[in-house]
């Protein structure tokens, strides 16, 4: 996505042919042909001399369906009619809805070829329950575009059981995390740019004394979106100690890791004083009336920030999205917003484990297995990209050099992440500041950060897995009501606790016993 990606990319393309797929001996250069492949041809070789015969992928997708899809994928369909015939069928749910339906979608066994997943969802689980095709031998013979676009470090950090179960989308080794600041308020009172979480929250009591109809705080209430909620989300921004999400239980912090010990904490067992003060802090905040009201009843938070009725959000990503600001500006003349960030550009500073948070699944009930990874191959290619990342050129955006886009409108919002997110053709948003370019670029060398020790880590939930289903339909009832603040702290943590300590207990246990299994295989 930065300057420097074509070399990068191309370098990790060489080393991962030869090692994570699984099957290659040979260099992703022109004209080898990765072993196991021979007389398999590559997408565009199958289509050569004999035209195939049409498809139509059924593909699951988060979010709501944008007003310009269904011409995106009119032309998509165009160019894809002579090389490998795809029709898209795009089944759109509900970011509220999607860990339930996407359940129900694959227990039941409906036929889907392509489904969006992730370790926060039910990813690990739906894997246990053997829902998910492996897609080595997939990527080694449809896949090679697919494979030289991501690089090393997300094959070999994105496994789960050894095995490549789904393909990891992202566009950074860390992801931006980004609080979104109505900059006209801000500047309205005479606050200088904010650098700090009390900057943040005295410009958020500034809006409460002055601005009627305009909510100070918002974050996300829903369950499926429990990082996001206020309290929870300060995790990705504070440090000594830093605290980061299990691999057990997806978004949740009620078990977690800690300065990259390789121990699993409980907050049952014995509460982390820093989380608590997050806890106790959007409760006031909410008492306060800083905090949206209905925040457990919003759904769609993005058409509540588009308003322009918001002082300060969480945001899953490091900048401004254009539709946002586009939107904003449209409903309240003169706003604006601009992105604060606290987490820190520190060599070394931030752990992480090279894992994605969202990924490209195939069901094995999918009868069309190839040409869904034919697919995902020709998405991975330039123009293929920019289509469905950025809709029709000249009527959704514009290009901006080689690494750059502008919106146009609002009719087809970025929403790359869904289904084809990758490093090396991913396009940055022109107009971010100054500022968010650099995040971008110093979280996309990977020796800006420090590896955590867990990399390459993957749990089975297999043993737990009723443990798991009951902690996490106790948990639905609590963690956002408590992060977010709009319940008593004590008395529902003291509830929560009773009904679900024992649960976490086995899912720690279980959760120590792999990771002391894998460190000491190293």
């Amino acid at each position: 996505m930065k300057g420097t990606k074509k070399g990068a990319a191309l370098l990790g393309a060489t080393l991962l042919l030869t090692s994570i797929v699984g099957c290659s001996s040979k260099s992703n250069e022109a004209g080898s042909s990765p072993s196991g492949s021979a007389g398999a041809a590559s997408p565009s070789k199958a289509a050569e001399g004999a035209k195939l015969p049409p498809v139509t992928l059924k593909i699951i997708l988060p979010g709501d369906r944008p007003a310009d899809m269904d011409a995106v994928i009119k032309e998509a369909e165009k160019r894809m009619a002579d090389t490998i015939n795809v029709k898209l069928d795009l089944v759109f749910v509900p970011w509220s809805d999607l860990a339930q339906k996407t359940q129900v979608m694959l227990a039941s066994g409906e036929n889907v070829d392509l489904i969006f997943d992730a370790p926060w969802l039910h990813m690990e689980q739906m894997i246990s329950a053997g829902y998910y095709e492996p897609l080595e031998d997939l990527l080694n013979q449809y896949g090679q575009d697919a494979v030289k676009v991501r690089s090393q470090q997300m094959f070999d950090a994105n496994k789960f059981q050894g095995h490549i179960y789904a393909l990891p989308m992202g566009n950074t080794h860390l992801a931006g995390r980004t609080y979104l600041v109505r900059k006209d308020l801000r500047e309205k009172y005479g606050l200088p740019p904010i650098q700090s979480y009390d900057d943040l929250i005295k410009f958020a009591y500034k809006v409460k004394e002055n601005e009627k109809g305009i909510v100070p705080l918002l974050a996300y209430g829903q369950a499926g979106q429990k990082d996001v909620s206020w309290g929870a989300f300060r995790a990705f921004m504070e440090y000594d100690p830093q605290i980061l999400r299990s691999d057990a239980l997806g978004q949740s912090l009620v078990l977690y890791y800690k300065n990259n010990d390789g121990k699993v904490y409980n907050l049952f067992d014995e509460m982390e004083p820093r989380v608590w003060s997050w806890i106790q802090d959007a409760r006031k905040l909410y008492l306060d009336g800083l905090i949206h009201p209905d925040i457990l009843a919003l759904k769609d938070i993005d058409s509540v920030i588009n308003s322009g009725k918001v002082g300060a959000a969480v945001y899953n990503e490091f900048g401004v999205p254009s539709s946002m600001s586009a939107a904003v500006a449209q409903n309240v003349p003169g706003a604006e917003l601009e992105p604060v960030t606290f987490i820190q550009m520190e060599k070394g500073k931030n752990i992480t484990n090279f894992k994605q948070a969202n990924f490209q699944a195939i069901p094995k009930v999918s009868k069309n297995k190839e040409r869904a990874m034919m697919f995902l191959n020709w998405t991975a290619q330039k123009d293929n990209y920019d289509l469905l990342a950025y809709g029709i050129e000249g009527k959704n955006y514009e290009k901006v050099g080689e690494d750059q886009y502008k919106q146009i409108g609002s009719n087809y919002s970025y929403f790359p992440y869904a289904w084809i997110w990758n490093p090396t053709t991913d396009r940055l948003n022109a107009g971010f500041d100054a500022e968010t370019i650099k995040h971008y670029q110093f979280n996309k060398d990977a020796d800006n950060l420090t590896p955590s020790i867990l990399t390459g880590f993957s749990f089975d939930p297999g043993p737990v897995m009723n443990e798991i289903s009951l902690y996490n339909a106790t948990e639905d009832k609590y963690y956002n009501s408590i992060f977010d603040g709009v319940v008593d702290s004590d008395e529902t943590w003291a509830k929560f606790k009773k009904e679900a300590s024992a649960n976490a207990k086995k899912i720690q246990n279980e959760l120590q016993k792999q990771i002391d299994a894998f460190l000491a295989s190293k």
